[in-house]
């Protein structure tokens, strides 16, 4: 009794506890939280779909203010984005903010949360099964679906198979619509049989106003007791089974159609019910029939296209959708840039020009002048009967008399049909580079790597495109102009091209020159992966870089093969339009510029291991984008081979000291007679152009890349592949301590082989070239594997598995 008294006791007290409840304010409050945050997640929601790539990367940065995310929520919609579409359910995942906008909304406005449970068991259910079946339907778009659509998929295919999780889907889905919607077949049935009969009512009301048309009598066969359909119940198939020869009175049907008259009757003549089943098809089903296939077939037979469309083309600028390129203030301004004409020196020029052709008896019959910065062109058209060799003699002669230094005479000009004698000006004009980047010519250049030399002997801005050259050879004597011609081309494509588009690889064996662009190692700069320095100052680390190339050209040739293109400009365009997958290898691929100043020193001190890259690059890098600029002091046969030159069509002269350099450079003279501080020549391979180089100064490099670097970067430079040259094995003792990962597989690896070499590893546990010599150095020290032998395969010292197990245990 008195334990039934006290169990008495226990319920009633437990029946009298005070409930937990919260005011109507705080109802309100949290309401409202509720209904804000769904708002918040649908938008991080639909963001991610378009940021979700750029993003990636940053997740795990979170807590680190300075790194900004692409989605419109910043790090928290991305996040949150992240652990619901793609870790979670995909984009069922939209179902979550819908019942939590439910639940703040019940309590919002105060009514009884015990009404949302089967919402939320459904909407469960929900989530869970469009997992399931957008995993099932689209593997190639993992993120429809999530991890757990992609998980349970695995799961179920497992055990089921693929037709096994289909018939799952279809028997849930059918649980849904019974349990969930109350369908049942008598409901079916009878929606079936209304729609039926209002179907026939609407027929009857056509078929009365038709009998009440006196236009139509005329039209309606004597034969039939009924009038016909009018034309446009016709259905699709019925018009396939008309003969040919009633086509015509369809065609004219169709053009009265509103007189609604019927067609003539076909061979046999259809029965009331037929006419029902065919006002059925043409009302409701004419158009799924049409246009419903079409979207199928569009969605399934291009991916492509629907990718482009859910999420438009890929945009390799979206990783630093931020940056801003230099400003023009950056670069000073050594005048306007225009030219100021002294008549007083052209008069006196063109007196001594025409007195000295005539005292060699040779008239002129017209002289035009055209002012440059730094050259004045005079065109001249000799009189009948003189001959062009006989002018262009007395080179020397007109220099005397004009007193100047730097007299060229071209005789004839190019599609001019006149005579041209170049003439220093006694004031020279500072082509500044900041007035040939504001140049519209070169800010409305579509090329792929536009570079503004400077401006030509009209005063105009000079652009042209280094992806067509495809390779340039810079020479001259010292202190001409090479290195400022070289910070020149750096600078226009600083100016034109985003850090995803370009890549430098800058070769300075000076050590002076180019050192300034190490401030935009992060934005422009490739190195090698173990490389500190991203500009290459010593000659030895130089032919590592250039093999390096190599590999990246042959990988790009293999990416082009796949992709089925023939240039970098083809696959890049292939690429953003989504045809490429990445899984397969495939990504953006940037132009490469190598840069080298001083080709010659590099030649001497390394000879024919920079030769042979060289040579290959020159040759075949072009369409995949590879570019070289080499300068030097004389690209004679001994810097520069005959194989190297042939592939250097586009050629820039600074001023030399004799015809002989400049027929090396150009393979004519010209060069000799220029007048230096910038004055070149540039050729393509056909005619030579003469060329005020702009002027960029050391201070305005400097801040241009100040203002580059100072901007969000990549998280290192550009990575080229890893190249080691042949070097011999080391029996050094290694601690144990720090010993390779994956020193324990790669043994292992080696043992089973019975084959032990760098190769095999990289092969079978895909490292890297130099990780893996690594390990087998480690291996030698630990005693599995021999010493080095030359070409052969070092020796495995260790039998079996049984025995390797034995002596790791034993260390």
């Amino acid at each position: 009794m008195a334990r039934k008294k006290n169990k008495k006791n226990n319920t009633t007290s437990a029946s009298t506890r005070p409930k937990f409840q919260i005011s109507n304010q705080q109802k309100i409050i949290f309401g409202t939280l509720l209904m804000l945050l769904s708002v918040a997640f649908v938008i991080a929601f639909i963001s991610y779909f378009s940021t979700w790539q750029q993003d990636q990367s940053l997740l795990k940065e979170f807590w680190n203010k300075q790194v900004e995310a692409e989605n419109w929520l910043n790090k928290f919609g991305a996040s949150v984005s992240d652990f619901f579409i793609r870790k979670g359910f995909g984009v069922a995942a939209f179902i979550f903010p819908i019942l939590i906008f439910q639940t703040g909304l019940f309590l919002f406005v105060g009514l009884p949360l015990k009404k949302l449970n089967n919402r939320w068991f459904w909407g469960m259910l929900t989530s869970i099964w469009l997992a399931i079946f957008f995993g099932f339907f689209a593997e190639t778009a993992p993120i429809l679906g999530g991890v757990i659509g992609f998980e349970m998929n695995d799961f179920l295919r497992a055990y089921i198979g693929k037709i096994g999780i289909g018939l799952l889907l279809f028997f849930v889905l059918v649980i849904y619509l019974v349990s969930r919607l109350g369908v049942t077949p008598e409901k079916i049935q009878s929606l079936f049989v209304s729609t039926q009969r209002e179907f026939k009512a609407a027929f009857a009301s056509n078929k009365s106003k038709a009998e009440a048309n006196p236009v139509t009598d005329q039209y309606e066969p004597s034969a039939v007791p009924q009038p016909e359909p009018a034309p446009r119940a016709v259905t699709k198939d019925e018009q396939n089974d008309i003969a040919i020869e009633n086509s015509f009175e369809v065609k004219l049907s169709t053009e009265e159609d509103s007189l609604e008259s019927p067609l003539p009757k076909p061979t046999a003549s259809p029965t009331p019910a037929s006419l029902d089943e065919q006002q059925n098809e043409q009302d409701h089903g004419l158009q799924i029939e049409v246009e419903k296939p079409e979207e199928e077939k569009e969605e399934l037979d291009n991916l492509s296209d629907r990718l482009v469309k859910d999420f438009g083309e890929f945009d390799p600028k979206l990783a630093l959708s931020k940056y801003t390129f230099p400003t023009l203030e950056l670069l000073n301004d050594y005048g306007a840039g225009s030219i100021t004409i002294n008549q007083e020196e052209l008069e006196e020029n063109k007196n001594k020009i025409v007195d000295t052709l005539k005292n060699y008896k040779i008239e002129i019959s017209q002289i035009k002048a055209t002012i440059g910065p730094t050259v004045t062109l005079y065109e001249i058209v000799p009189a009948a009967g003189v001959r062009i060799s006989k002018i262009k003699n007395l080179e020397d002669d007109i220099a005397l008399s004009l007193a100047a230094l730097g007299i060229r005479i071209i005789a004839p000009i190019p599609g001019r049909g006149t005579i041209g004698i170049e003439v220093p000006n006694k004031n020279a004009t500072i082509v500044s580079m900041r007035s040939v980047i504001a140049s519209k010519k070169f800010q409305n250049a579509e090329m792929e790597l536009p570079i503004a030399f400077g401006k030509n002997i009209s005063n105009e801005t000079f652009v042209v495109d280094l992806a067509k050259m495809p390779h340039l050879l810079m020479a001259g004597a010292t202190g001409q102009g090479k290195s400022v011609g070289l910070n020149a081309i750096l600078t226009s494509l600083l100016y034109k091209k985003h850090p995803a588009e370009v890549k430098f690889v800058l070769v300075d064996p000076k050590k002076v020159e180019l050192t300034l662009f190490n401030k935009i190692e992060r934005h422009y700069l490739a190195k090698l992966p173990d490389s500190e320095e991203a500009i290459i100052t010593d000659n030895t680390k130089v032919i590592n870089t250039l093999n390096s190339l190599c590999i990246e050209m042959d990988n790009r040739y293999e990416r082009l093969k796949n992709a089925m293109v023939r240039n970098i400009k083809e696959y890049n365009t292939k690429f953003k339009a989504r045809k490429l997958n990445p899984n397969d290898g495939h990504e953006f691929l940037p132009y490469i510029v190598l840069v080298i100043d001083e080709f010659a020193d590099l030649i001497m001190t390394a000879g024919k291991e920079v030769e042979t890259p060289i040579a290959r690059l020159a040759q075949l890098a072009r369409a995949i984008g590879i570019h070289l600029i080499i300068a030097t002091q004389r690209p004679s046969v001994n810097v520069i081979t005959g194989i190297i030159k042939a592939n250097f069509p586009a050629r820039v002269a600074f001023r030399v000291t004799s015809k002989i350099d400049s027929r090396t450079i150009l393979d004519s003279p010209g060069a000799d007679q220029l007048i230096g501080r910038g004055d070149m020549l540039y050729t393509q391979g056909n005619d030579l152009t003469r060329l005020q180089c702009a002027f960029v100064d050391t201070p305005e490099v400097e801040k241009i890349t100040d203002f580059i670097g100072s901007q969000r970067a990549y998280p290192s430079a550009y990575e080229l592949p890893e190249y080691v040259g042949e070097e011999s094995g080391t029996s050094v003792d290694i601690d144990i301590s720090e010993r390779d990962a994956l020193f324990r597989e790669a043994a292992e690896v080696i043992v089973i082989a019975q084959q032990g070499s760098a190769s095999l590893l990289q092969r079978k546990l895909k490292l890297g070239y130099n990780r893996a010599g690594r390990i087998i150095d480690q291996l030698e020290a630990a005693g599995i594997v021999g010493p080095f032998e030359g070409s052969k395969a070092r020796q495995v010292l260790v039998p079996d598995m049984v025995t390797l197990d034995e002596l790791l245990s034993n260390e």
